[in-house]
């Protein structure tokens, strides 16, 4: 027959208990047998000495029995051990009974007390209560009928042994339903422990998604951050393209007068003004491919561009973040992916600004960062690495989680690395960390080949 774990743990626990009140009452019983002199020397004074001896001898017999109850098989033994030291207080009871007056000895109070107790205070099963209290019932009857006691008061006798039989009837109930109560608060544990369990796992589930609430949260602000500058850069688009335009025409036409061309100086500020110009030109153009997208636009992945312009367009949108910095590069020949352009600015935006904010934090001397892009395995990868702090060790496998950030209060919401992991991995890539505190701190992804 099968057990279920509700069964075995309960058995488990009921065994440890057992032998813990078992321990505990030995000693109890030690306790009584020996401090019972005292009813031997007023009550029995001229059995002192034998009396005393024979509860010397029983309190270190009940000793031996409480030190099998660390072994293994007393462990598995405990209600029969428990149910033996019970038996050597009885037996000594008895004797004493013997020796004295018989059925008129006041040492029968004792056999009482012990039925009473065992059923009472000790974790007995009803069966080992029921043979305890028989036994008792019997050692009792033969230390009133055996020689030299004659003549017994058999009405006195047949009270008591009746009274015996009732108690030890009444220690039966009383175990039956301790043990029932002992079960049905391990039950009643239990089912608490496993509310509890139900409760943690709940919560659990709940931090997740609250932790992805809060993920979407900073996305959903960091997306309608964007969609503002989108608005915003294709407005100074089309309000500074027709000045600029302007502006470049007049350049031109001034370029070309005779008068610019004999003056070399007036030639250098108007070649310096057409290069501002252009420079406008292109700053208002990829603040617009980045910021500016089409809907459904995320999920155009397909969409070939030369990595070597969407690097372009990021140093100069983050030029005014890098003055001070030295930026090198090495690229391949041939940078042709496929994905979406503004995202992938936005990587690089993302890594170029927290590099240098991490040098200026630090104080770096002589910042600079090196992006290095190479072909592997068909893939483009690209490291942008800076020579600052680098990033402690307990915080690198951190970088890329929602709200995680170093920075000081009012400083960032953490999400930028968050942000730009998912967009690498939406382009079937993967953005990882590497460092070495103190000397410099590492950020690789890769891309799609264009078909």
């Amino acid at each position: 027959m099968t057990t279920s774990p509700l069964q075995s743990g309960y058995q488990t626990e009921l065994a440890d208990f057992r032998v813990t009140f078992s321990r505990g009452g030995a000693c109890t019983a030690i306790a009584l047998v020996l401090l019972g002199v005292g009813l031997d020397y007023a009550q029995y004074p001229q059995y002192q000495t034998s009396f005393a001896l024979a509860r010397l001898l029983v309190s270190l017999m009940i000793g031996g029995i409480v030190a099998l109850l660390d072994t293994d098989m007393g462990r598995r033994l405990t209600p029969w051990l428990t149910l033996s030291w019970l038996l050597l207080p009885q037996a000594m009871i008895s004797w004493m009974i013997w020796r004295t007056d018989g059925v008129l000895s006041p040492y029968y109070m004792g056999l009482n007390l012990a039925i009473f107790a065992s059923g009472i205070a000790l974790p007995f099963g009803l069966w080992q209560n029921l043979v305890f209290g028989v036994l008792s019932c019997f050692l009792y009857l033969l230390a009133c009928l055996l020689p030299p006691h004659g003549g017994v008061p058999l009405g006195t006798m047949t009270v008591n042994v009746l009274l015996l039989l009732f108690a030890a009837a009444a220690s039966a109930v009383y175990t039956f339903f301790n043990e029932r109560v002992r079960f049905m608060l391990f039950r009643l544990k239990a089912e608490v422990s496993e509310k509890n369990a139900e409760v943690s796992a709940k919560n659990a589930e709940l931090e997740v998604i609250n932790r992805q609430l809060l993920d979407i949260k900073g996305q959903l602000l960091q997306q309608e951050k964007m969609a503002a500058i989108g608005t915003l850069a294709a407005g100074l688009l089309h309000e500074v393209n027709n000045p600029v335009n302007f502006c470049l025409m007049a350049i031109e036409v001034a370029l070309e007068e005779p008068i610019s061309k004999k003056e070399p100086t007036l030639q250098e500020c108007l070649v310096d003004a057409r290069q501002g110009m252009q420079r406008i030109q292109h700053i208002v153009s990829d603040l617009k491919t980045f910021a500016y997208r089409k809907p459904g636009a995320e999920a155009e992945l397909g969409t070939p561009f030369l990595f070597e312009k969407a690097l372009d367009s990021a140093i100069r949108l983050v030029g005014h973040e890098l003055r001070g910095v030295t930026v090198t590069r090495e690229l391949p020949a041939d940078t042709l992916v496929q994905g979406d352009e503004a995202a992938i600015i936005g990587v690089l935006i993302n890594l170029l600004s927290n590099a240098v904010l991490a040098m200026r934090k630090a104080g770096t001397p002589a910042p600079a960062i090196h992006v290095n892009v190479r072909w592997t395995e068909e893939r483009l990868h690209v490291t942008v690495k800076d020579n600052g702090p680098g990033i402690a060790p307990e915080n690198i496998a951190r970088v890329f989680e929602p709200f995680f950030t170093t920075r000081e209060v009012g400083q960032g919401l953490g999400l930028g690395l968050s942000i730009s992991y998912a967009v690498i991995e939406r382009h079937g890539g993967l953005l990882f960390a590497e460092s070495e505190l103190g000397s410099w701190a590492a950020f690789s992804f890769d891309l799609s080949p264009a078909p």
